[in-house]
């Protein structure tokens, strides 16, 4: 039976638009995204096929283009809108940012470096540069590693900080393994950059580990 055919309130647009997306399932939400089955299925019977191929949706939203255009009722049209939809939401996140004070957010912080760096499948250093009211001023990946480790270089950290102007810091980094508890080589470099960037007198504010679902503060666990 095609989606038209069904009563009014359950069908997946209408149902969003009485009663608020939060009330959708995962492949209702993902029936609006995709707007039209194929033949022999509707939307909704599409996306459940595709969130058991795939796995769940956040498999689906997150897998490389390739493995996304040989699904079946996919290609890259709607990678492509995929694509535009996650970068539209990474920048929701990060302009709550922009104009705030980042220390009387620290849900808002740990939202948008998750939304950076959970979905990576290699170990990606990063740095949000702060000015003096701990606005943002830059978010950027400095270092690329492996499935387990990056090569990360505190002068570099300190050298990028001075030519933004930056007075903090907050580090992150992923752990493509999901366990987002932090390691003692964490530990280590993390004191490092902190006396890096000492000497230019720009404070560390914070290292966040990411990991699957999850994201550590080593500010919380009084490891700065």
């Amino acid at each position: 039976m095609a989606i038209t055919d069904w009563p009014e309130l359950e069908r997946p647009r209408e149902k969003l638009l009485q009663r608020g997306p939060d009330v959708l399932s995962d492949a209702e939400l993902l029936a609006i995204f995709l707007r039209t089955g194929v033949q022999g299925k509707s939307a909704v019977d599409l996306a459940r096929e595709l969130l058991n191929t795939f796995g769940g949706l956040r498999a689906l939203l997150e897998c490389d283009k390739s493995t996304f255009c040989q699904a079946h009722g996919l290609g890259e049209a709607k990678y492509a809108q995929l694509q535009a939809v996650l970068e539209m939401a990474r920048r929701h996140l990060a302009a709550a940012l922009v104009h705030e004070d980042v220390m009387e957010h620290p849900a808002a912080v740990r939202n948008y470096l998750s939304s950076r760096l959970r979905h990576q499948s290699r170990e990606v250093f990063a740095c949000l540069f702060l000015d003096n009211r701990h606005r943002v001023l830059r978010y950027e990946e400095l270092f690329f590693g492996t499935l387990t480790a990056a090569a990360v270089y505190p002068r570099e950290i300190a050298r990028r900080a001075l030519q933004l102007n930056a007075a903090a810091v907050i580090l992150a980094h992923n752990h493509p393994s999901g366990v987002a508890e932090p390691s003692l080589a964490d530990q280590q470099i993390t004191r490092q950059i902190k006396d890096a960037l000492g000497l230019l007198e720009v404070r560390l504010l914070d290292h966040m580990v990411i990991g699957e679902g999850e994201a550590v503060s080593l500010a919380e666990r009084g490891m700065l």
